[in-house]
């Protein structure tokens, strides 16, 4: 995947049209079938993997000579490109000269992605002979595939092209195939431009799965960068592939921040991209980010997603501003944060909470979250720069505190719980699921502190022990809803699924508070379960325990990669360093996890103030700074 291109096939390497096969660029299939037959036959597959995260090498071999034994004497080598260009590279082991036949055949039906995947594509289209290969039109535009070397022969009627190839022994020959859209430029990919706005950071450390993982997440995060288009210097990421590439407002500021490590260019382009799109002008919806409805399971109506990334964009400003963002950037995007601050103390008017956008819907426990650390964060933002209004957030955010503790805590035999929300009328939503974690994650305030969070300490315990037990803790990650909660399933995706976010935030969250047993618990899980996807992690896969010799179950609907999965990785791997930077003061405070879960780790090419940063974490759980800007002092 290389956004906007990308490619999906089966570990076969052929391309047969079945599913969501081919090449797609844009949300458009411009190729469906790509199959290569050498001397009449099929390779046999032995070997499919990723070289990065816009490239696949597919390795099959078959018999070519007369000569009698068991061996292959030719090997069939693809490498194909999320651009749209594949190279097919025969080897000769033969002990003579070999003259194979190859045939490509070639196929699509120009569908958009949404067809395909609801099984409403239509037929393939005739193709015509067009320059060195193939050319197919519909209303929808026109493709072309290009070869070189040009073929031997096209048979357009059949989508077939054909070579003779002559391989001396040991000789290697190539054929190199281009698949375009008529009118398309080539692709330009952020991510693998030298200005990328993500740090290419490495991990290390005695667990080997460390840098697979920080290493997959990072390549991923590049694949998924877009470009607004009226202003291409702003990136932002695209949700997943393939079912949503383009920009989610909350999912892409969610992303940003737990990649902050990776530098604030990221930050400072997706928050320019979704200022852009705030609501103005009079109205109760003035400083509204507008996004979509969520499904938020069986127990509870849709949310706001807009609502989630209001509340989201000053707390990045705020972050990105401590871990460096430059003062520029910062004052030009403020307007648009206080607008904002502005929208949630409009809509929570005299009330102590921030309700649902419609009305009579419930107060959920994690908007309330939200609410609060954008308070906090909000005015810490607004007194850097002396901007009226932190007075009145924080008293509201205080006011927010001392009602929530009273009113979202459920008594029960086993010490009590968050309530999940309340309703209208003051009932209370009572089940166990993922959207607690939000009472953790208080945000980055200075000196290296933390905001104060909507739990006291003895609430915040019972929340560790719950986040912790086998109920939540599948073994592989936290389950969006306890096992034993009512309507539990494990592929439910926010009834019972691992949702790789919410783990991350789980684990950062509970090492900042000092239960360290569960969070390396979860950590590990997260790991073990990123190994078995090639540390390519989704966002989200089944909830099922964890057994001895058992593999995490994937989820049909999850995309993978996804800017959340991918950024989790980020935050859980930097979450055991403890790194809480405050560039405007000159400082980095570290607090690693001193019980190490994953033994001694290294950290390089991390960005703090723009400038790289590296650090290590040894088998004792102390944290060394091993390389930072001039003038960044170590916080006490």
């Amino acid at each position: 995947m290389a956004l906007p291109a990308l490619a999906i096939s089966t570990e076969q390497g052929q391309l047969t049209g079945q599913g969501l096969e081919g090449f797609y660029r844009a949300g458009r299939r411009v190729l469906s079938r790509c199959q290569v037959r050498v001397a009449g036959r099929e390779p046999l597959a032995v070997q499919a993997r990723m070289i990065a995260a816009d490239r696949a090498r597919f390795v099959g071999t078959l018999r070519a000579s007369t000569a009698g034994g068991p061996d292959p004497d030719l090997v069939v080598e693809r490498t194909r490109h999320a651009d749209g260009t594949e190279r097919i590279t025969l080897r000769s082991a033969a002990l003579r000269t070999l003259r194979v036949p190859v045939e490509v055949a070639l196929g699509t039906d120009l569908a958009d992605l949404g067809s395909v995947a609801s099984g409403r594509a239509g037929p393939e289209l005739p193709a015509s002979v067009h320059d060195s290969g193939l050319r197919w039109s519909c209303a929808a535009g026109h493709a072309a595939v290009t070869a070189d070397p040009p073929p031997t022969d096209a048979l357009a009627s059949a989508g077939l092209l054909r070579w003779e190839l002559e391989l001396p022994p040991g000789g290697t020959r190539s054929v190199d195939l281009r698949v375009r859209l008529d009118g398309a430029g080539p692709i330009r990919v952020a991510g693998r431009e030298v200005t990328s706005p993500l740090a290419p950071a490495r991990a290390a450390g005695d667990d080997r799965g460390v840098q697979a993982l920080l290493r997959t997440c990072v390549e991923d995060l590049q694949a998924l960068l877009l470009r607004d288009p009226g202003n291409p210097s702003d990136m932002h990421l695209a949700a997943g592939a393939p079912w949503r590439c383009g920009l989610a407002p909350a999912e892409a500021l969610i992303a940003a921040r737990m990649a902050l490590p990776l530098g604030t260019r990221l930050a400072a382009g997706t928050l320019r991209t979704l200022a852009r799109t705030q609501l103005t002008g009079p109205g109760p919806r003035a400083g509204l980010i507008p996004g979509p409805r969520r499904d938020a399971g069986p127990h509870l109506p849709p949310g706001c997603t807009g609502t989630e990334a209001t509340l989201l964009f000053p707390v990045l400003l705020a972050e990105a501003r401590r871990w460096g963002l430059a003062e520029q950037e910062t004052q030009e995007l403020l307007p648009a944060a206080e607008r904002c601050l502005s929208w949630l103390r409009a809509t929570a008017g005299d009330g102590v909470y921030l309700p649902d956008p419609h009305p009579g819907g419930p107060l959920r426990c994690e908007t309330q979250a939200h609410a609060h650390r954008a308070a906090l964060l909000g005015a810490d933002l607004l007194d850097a720069y002396g901007r009226p209004g932190a007075v009145g957030l924080r008293q509201w955010a205080e006011e927010l505190r001392a009602a929530f503790r009273e009113d979202f805590w459920v008594e029960d035999r086993g010490g009590g719980r968050p309530a999940a929300a309340r309703s209208a009328d003051g009932w209370s939503v009572s089940h166990l699921g993922a959207g607690t974690v939000h009472l953790l994650d208080t945000g980055l305030l200075g000196a290296g502190e933390r905001a104060p969070g909507l739990l006291d300490r003895v609430r915040t315990e019972q929340l560790a022990r719950l986040l912790g037990s086998p109920a939540m803790d599948s073994g592989w990650g936290l389950r969006s809803l306890g096992a034993k909660e009512a309507a539990y399933n494990p592929f439910g995706h926010r009834s019972g699924a691992v949702r790789v976010q919410e783990t991350a935030v789980a684990v950062a969250g509970l090492a900042a508070a000092g239960y360290e047993k569960e969070a390396g618990s979860l950590l590990r899980g997260v790991l073990a379960a990123a190994e078995a996807f090639g540390y390519r992690l989704p966002e989200m896969y089944a909830g099922e325990q964890r057994t001895e010799g058992s593999a995490p179950v994937p989820h049909p609907a999850a995309c993978r990669p996804a800017a959340t999965a991918a950024a989790a990785g980020v935050l859980l791997l930097t979450t055991l360093a403890g790194i809480r930077p405050d560039a405007p003061a000159g400082t980095v405070t570290l607090r690693p996890v001193h019980s190490a879960p994953l033994g001694e780790i290294g950290l390089t090419g991390l960005r703090i103030a723009g400038e790289p940063f590296s650090v290590r974490v040894s088998r004792l759980g102390l944290a060394m700074v091993e390389e930072a800007a001039d003038g960044l002092q170590l916080g006490a």
